[in-house]
């Protein structure tokens, strides 16, 4: 009988022990995303930003936007002029049309 409550102390004991193994492995794990997500999550974001296909779509939706602040009456080009130097803001210079470039430069 004895032999047998040791048994199940044991086994209470290695229960015990792969139950905080497991939660300091969870604890990592959390510690770990919670240092690691936010700089992943940086990189896609630099690396989209960057890609040719993000690029083109931005030019080419402040091409539209160029097209409809010349036709736009007076009230509509104040708040589209602010819509398109918000949305030329995340786009580099370099990246720009040169007549993009002077339009934007020449909003009110």
């Amino acid at each position: 009988m004895k032999d047998f409550f040791i048994g199940a102390f044991y086994t209470l004991v290695a229960l015990i022990c792969l139950c905080a193994i497991g939660w300091f492995f969870a604890g990592n794990d959390l510690a770990m995303f919670k240092f690691f997500a936010p700089r992943q999550e940086q990189v896609r974001r630099d690396t989209f930003e960057q890609s040719k296909a993000y690029r083109q779509g931005a030019i080419q939706e402040l091409d539209n936007m160029r097209f409809e602040y010349i036709k736009a009456s007076p009230e509509q080009k104040a708040a589209l002029a602010s819509i398109i130097r918000h949305r030329a803001a995340d786009v580099p210079a370099d990246a720009l049309t040169p007549e993009l470039y002077s339009f934007i430069k020449e909003l009110p």
